[in-house]
């Protein structure tokens, strides 16, 4: 099983997407608000030069924004 954290706010409509698209396939992931959590928010920044949301890590690698395809394929998903 992969290891999936999503770098998200309540407020981004890709942040409910890539959720919503995570949870349709059972996948498990940790899902972290950067709006509340500062530390959280640095680490995103660190990890992915962005501070904008949806950030992923799938087993270490970096996904910028809700990139279905990139997604899937690190997830093995068809």
């Amino acid at each position: 099983m992969a290891n999936v954290k999503v770098f998200s706010t309540q407020t981004c409509p890709y942040c409910d997407m890539l959720k919503s698209f995570l949870s349709t396939h059972n996948v498990d992931f940790q899902d972290i608000d950067v709006s509340t959590d500062y530390n959280s928010a640095m680490e995103m920044v660190r990890v992915s030069g962005q501070r904008g949301v949806p950030v992923s890590l799938i087993d270490g690698q970096v996904v910028v924004g809700f990139d279905q395809h990139r997604i899937r394929e690190l997830l093995n998903l068809k």
